[in-house]
């Protein structure tokens, strides 16, 4: 497997698939006697308060192993991806563990039928290497391109020997299961079924990807907002649909933006043949409410959505249900 660590992070623009409020896991640890190793998948950047101790020492905001002692063996820990999907990056983040990261880590992943048992899943001996063995700094982000197209559903970080982590980052497009597929009418926006935001006007407070996220939005912050227009424009977004298909009812959802919501918004779809389609003329919406607009029928499939809102502000979900086709 062909990685490269990197300066530029152009992927990491790309979402999070193992992140927590997309359904990420950490299922499995060696060892995780200083810190918890749910913290690797948490959204927000680690935290740090100097000399706060608990029974076992300093508290880190990270995933924190006791020193080996002569015994062989490195620590490890396994995340189930919230998405399933193709790795484009990953970032291996010591912040705040300066004498106590590892030296080096190894990232591996796989692609796991069903629902197995986490201890099932650290024994097998199939797994696929993202990083080699290579060498990490400390209190810093290490991030690694990743050159591969295989799905994968789970991912295994190791540490050599031992140490702490704050965060780990995998960055991708997500992909679904294939045996899932053509089963009824699915949502062709969500990430979880391979949507992809493709450019945006401006994401100054948050990442348009959180548009496609499952599930409700818990607060403002976990929505898409804009910063605001001092000219005559509007700010837009363009998401790539799980698939060409086509589009019956589509979910604005702007809950919990209230004195920053969009006055209106409008929808364009986007043929193979890069024709438009207007999908939502522009209409007008309401702060911190579902609206749910049916769409009229088109000839043809739409490959990719414009969703321009007028003129700035924050949205928390887009939905847009339709089947794969058309």
């Amino acid at each position: 497997m062909v990685n490269d660590r990197v300066g530029d992070e152009d992927f990491a623009l790309l979402p999070d698939l193992a992140v927590r409020p997309l359904g990420g896991a950490v299922i499995w640890a060696s060892d995780e006697f200083f810190a918890e190793k749910e913290n690797l998948i948490n959204p927000e950047p680690a935290l740090h308060q100097r000399s706060t101790f608990g029974h076992k020492g300093q508290v880190y905001d990270g995933w924190e192993t006791r020193r080996h002692r002569g015994e062989p063996g490195d620590d490890a820990a396994i995340v189930r991806l919230g998405v399933p999907g193709v790795i484009r990056g990953l970032v291996v983040d010591t912040a705040w563990f300066t004498g106590n990261y590892p030296p080096a880590v190894s990232v591996s992943a796989l692609e796991v039928a069903g629902y197995p048992r986490a201890e099932e899943i650290a024994e097998r001996d199939d797994w696929v290497d993202l990083i080699e063995h290579v060498e990490i700094a400390g209190d810093s982000r290490n991030p690694f391109r990743v050159d591969s197209e295989e799905r994968w559903t789970h991912i295994k970080l190791t540490m050599h020997p031992d140490g702490g982590v704050a965060r780990l980052r995998v960055h991708g497009e997500g992909r679904p299961d294939p045996e899932l597929l053509g089963l009824g009418p699915l949502d062709l926006a969500a990430v979880e079924n391979g949507a992809l935001v493709l450019d945006c006007s401006n994401r100054f407070y948050s990442s348009p990807n959180q548009l496609l996220y499952p599930g409700p939005a818990r607060r403002m912050g976990e929505g898409w907002e804009t910063a605001r227009r001092r000219d005559d424009g509007n700010d837009w977004v363009r998401i790539r649909l799980a698939g060409p298909g086509l589009i019956r009812l589509a979910e604005i959802d702007t809950s919990y933006f209230l004195g920053n919501s969009p006055g209106a918004a409008s929808l364009t779809g986007r043929t193979a043949d890069g024709t438009e389609v207007e999908l939502l003329g522009r209409t007008p919406l309401q702060p911190d409410t579902r609206h749910r607009f049916a769409i009229a029928p088109v000839a043809a499939s739409v490959e990719e959505v414009r969703l321009d809102i007028h003129p700035d502000g924050g949205l928390a979900r887009l939905r847009l249900f339709g089947e794969f086709g058309g």
